[in-house]
């Protein structure tokens, strides 16, 4: 088992930046990808990026791309997700997820360990 717990989350001006972190723990050298998932009120949860733990590869949403960098830090087991140039439509619960298998995907049914969630506002 993982446990995931997010951070960071809060109020912020249009084109502002955020910082939110997710710290993990248990059995976390199981761990082969850790992802980003946003969820804003009456919408689908969707894919904002992923990080490969072993190697820091990175891949993002074509609607974050340029604005969101994802890291993480292997000692800390702590995985970053760094916002800039935030927009209103980036309003949403931001969830970080992780997976043990041997790929990772978009798909959030392929994660099986999440997060609870830090909700993140942008004021127009």
């Amino acid at each position: 088992q993982v446990q995931l717990v997010e951070s960071g989350g809060g109020l912020v001006q249009a084109g502002g930046s955020l910082r939110l972190s997710c710290t993990a723990s248990g059995r976390t050298f199981s761990t082969y990808a850790m992802a980003w998932f946003r969820q804003a009120p009456g919408k689908e949860r969707e894919f904002v990026g992923v990080i490969i733990w072993s190697s820091g590869y990175t891949w993002y949403a074509d609607s974050v791309k340029g604005r969101f960098t994802i890291s993480r830090d292997n000692v800390k087991n702590v995985v970053y997700l760094q916002m800039n140039s935030l927009k209103p439509e980036d309003t949403a619960s931001y969830y970080c997820a992780a997976t043990s298998g041997s790929s990772w995907s978009r798909s959030r049914s392929e994660y099986p360990y999440w997060g609870q969630g830090t909700q993140v506002t942008v004021s127009s």
